[in-house]
């Protein structure tokens, strides 16, 4: 493996690493299971240490083994895991993510500046050691394993894999490198090194059987073997983890304790039916890695009739007594197919690429379309129907892959509420519902930060101090909820808080004071509300290093706008605030429905679209009678100022949008349309009531109207609100 290669690797695996770190850090004061959580720590600064080691990464390794050693006395009892250690150790996570930064930027030393920030926590993680900072136990350690290295020790200790079999009670690890190891960048012994930090080398022999005569002896290349007697703690896959950055390019055998294979047996007979091929009951019970059975199963390839048992055995990765349990366990349970779940990772670029290509095709199949009914050729008109359907599927396939779960992002906000609760002394508790909830991947990265926004100002302002909610009657602990969830073609995002609410009195009159509103003007209080997205609002009677300066929410509005989305909020003073942010499901292609009014052609998102009916009002109203509930419309004609007369037979779409319904009044109705969304130009940005356009199949362009406006207007001029008080855009 390339050196290069390999430091992506570790800095992908470390990135992940250290957010399951701080996950696990912030969940284990509720979690059941504290002694398992712990260990997940452990594991992870673990892991991050040992690969940092074998790279030659000294500044990781230092800084890191403080923390194992630290989460090492925690795991053992000897410590408690207080929430002062648990604020400590969140920010030597956030030292570690700054170092793999660093490592990332092509810092493989550590800047002077990342390693005098790390001193403080250095210090207070030995404070917790009780150790002077002149000792450096892990140096004193690898010293001691490299020292004993070179040696040989007891021949007996050390067999021979291959030989007659290894009878100790210790594992038998027989590693032969790569030849271009070290012009790869690696250090074999480094390897080695780190094996003595999950355990204890009990005996090494060194092999120079692959030794060339001295004449054609390569200095650059590796021709030397090993032979590690091994004693641990660990399970094989942590044994082979330390040498996964030259696995592929190396021959690595391990071999459990003699005294083990009867637990093997044991745990292969324990096994429940599910996992009924030899392989997958191999590593299950631990006797067998993945990477050990990929390889005998690419051996297998080539000696389809070989069975995989033999194999292993030949190539010593499993003994044959584990063997001859598994096979007999195999047909105890009854044959049954297993699932595989399979994923490949693809660049995010590709994935748009491909997007846009679905679109082009959605328009040219659109133009075939339209061709192929003027020819009136049936036979063309049933091709392009089924050609039609089937561009729909890999439409819809297509979007399905860019669509990703909404939990990563809302996980991030556990470390923010737990950081805040600390800087603003309050007790806040964060409640997260809807983390399967899936959306566009491009509305998931564009909505952490206004999502970040929304959850601090809720903390700062909403949610009062424990004193202030000890004196209200309220839980002394407050409480924070992410909720998302679908909901008519669109994705709801809530973050709803128990505070004391907005101040209505308070917000109108701040609104007067900037002259934001005439004095004595009548307003519902959704419009009052809303006066807090406006650039430089504010009521807080302090600036603090969260809000008070009326910097925030208007770019939450202006950033969930540029998305095509509303945000709205409710409140009760006294009881809490829940804002509501609602976003399209997908960025890309949609399904619409066009209509005309006069020459002109509009396309309307079809989820959004209740029904359509025959037009019919009162003359000079705005609203008809639609099932004995009044329905306000608007008149698309007088909207965008259309000329030309009204058609004979003028119809009614019936908009819905946020538990409210709208009428449209339009000409023609053309029928369902598959659109692709062309975004406008920044010269049309403050075109209201529209949100994007598209191209027919006649290659002209139709624009996409946007309904949550028009929803709006219409109850505007009836006199009504929406139930969820959505903000215009």
């Amino acid at each position: 493996m390339n050196i290069d290669d390999a430091l992506e690797t570790f800095i992908a695996e470390g990135r992940e690493l250290l957010t399951d770190m701080e996950t696990a850090l912030l969940a284990v004061g509720r979690a059941e299971d504290k002694d398992e959580m712990i260990n997940a720590i452990f594991r992870a600064a673990h892991t991050i240490k040992g690969s940092s080691g074998l790279f030659g990464l000294n500044h990781i390794v230092t800084f890191t083994h403080l923390v194992e050693s630290v989460l090492d006395r925690v795991r053992d009892g000897k410590y408690p895991l207080s929430a002062p250690l648990v604020v400590l150790l969140l920010a030597c996570c956030d030292h570690m993510g700054a170092l793999v930064e660093g490592l990332a930027a092509g810092d493989r030393a550590g800047s002077p500046e990342l390693l005098e920030q790390g001193e403080p926590l250095m210090t207070q993680l030995r404070t917790h050691l009780e150790l002077p900072k002149s000792v450096d136990t892990l140096a004193a350690k690898y010293s001691a394993v490299v020292a004993g290295s070179h040696h040989s020790q007891d021949s007996d200790s050390v067999r021979r894999i291959g030989g007659n079999g290894v009878m100790a009670d210790h594992w038998h690890i027989s590693v032969r490198f790569s030849s271009d190891v070290l012009r790869n960048g690696m250090d074999p012994l480094s390897f080695i090194r780190y094996l003595g930090t999950i355990g204890k080398i009990a005996g090494i022999e060194t092999l120079p059987d692959a030794l060339p005569d001295a004449q054609q002896m390569d200095p650059e290349l590796c021709y030397l073997g090993f032979e590690i007697a091994f004693q641990t703690k660990v399970d094989k896959a942590a044994i082979e983890r330390v040498f996964e950055f030259v696995r592929e390019d190396s021959h690595l055998l391990i071999l459990p304790p003699h005294s083990l294979i009867s637990e093997y047996i044991q745990l292969i007979s324990q096994q429940q039916g599910e996992l009924t091929r030899l392989g997958d009951m191999l590593v299950r019970c631990g006797t067998l890695t993945p990477q050990e059975l990929d390889i005998a199963l690419n051996t297998q390839s080539d000696s389809p009739s070989k069975p995989i048992g033999a194999i292993l055995v030949e190539q010593g990765s499993v003994q044959p007594e584990v063997v001859e349990a598994a096979l007999t366990k195999q047909k105890q349970v009854k044959e049954m197919g297993v699932v595989e779940s399979r994923s490949i990772r693809v660049d995010a670029d590709k994935l748009d690429q491909l997007i846009n290509l679905v679109g082009e095709l959605i328009i040219a199949g659109a133009s075939v379309n339209m061709i192929a009914h003027r020819s009136r050729v049936i036979e063309l008109t049933e091709s392009t129907s089924k050609l039609a359907t089937l561009v729909e599927e890999v439409r819809d396939s297509a979007l399905q892959l860019r669509m990703v779960r909404i939990g990563a992002t809302f996980s991030r906000f556990q470390r923010v509420v737990h950081d805040v609760s600390r800087e603003l002394g309050k007790d806040v508790h964060l409640l997260i519902d809807g983390e399967e909830t899936e959306l566009d991947k491009t509305v998931v990265e564009k909505i952490g930060d206004p999502l970040m926004h929304l959850v601090r100002n809720s903390m700062d302002h909403g949610i009062e101090s424990a004193d202030v909610r000890a004196s209200l009657g309220k839980p002394v602990q407050g409480t924070l909820r992410l909720n998302a969830y679908h909901d008519s073609g669109a994705i709801v995002i809530s973050v709803e808080d128990d505070g004391g609410g907005l101040k209505r009195d308070r917000i109108l009159a701040k609104a007067i004071e900037r002259g934001l509103v005439e004095p004595g003007h009548h307003m519902s209080d959704s419009d009052i509300y809303a006066l807090i997205f406006e650039p430089g609002f504010s009521t807080a009677d302090k600036i603090t290093n969260l809000s008070g300066r009326g910097v925030g929410l208007d770019v939450v509005k202006r950033n969930i706008t540029a998305l095509r989305g509303t945000v709205g909020i409710s409140s009760e003073e006294g009881v809490g605030t829940i804002v509501t942010v609602r976003l399209p499901l997908t960025l890309a292609i949609i399904d619409g429905f066009l209509v005309e009014v006069g020459k002109s052609i509009y396309a309307i998102p079809l989820d959004m679209i209740e029904e359509c009916v025959a037009y019919s009002a009162e003359p000079g109203h705005d609203y008809t009678n639609l099932r004995g509930e009044v329905l306000p419309f608007i008149r698309l004609r007088e909207l965008f100022s259309i000329p030309g007369t009204s058609a004979k037979g003028e119809n009614i779409v019936v908009l819905k949008y946020s538990g409210q319904k709208a009428g449209l009044v339009v000409d023609t109705l053309l029928g369902e349309f598959q659109t692709v969304i062309k975004p406008l130009g920044q010269m049309f940005s403050q075109s209201h009531c529209i949100s994007g356009s598209t191209i027919l199949g006649s290659g002209d362009v139709a624009l996409i109207l946007d309904v949550p406006s028009l929803v709006r207007q219409a109850m505007a001029k009836g006199g009504q609100v929406p139930q969820d008080h959505a903000v215009m855009a």
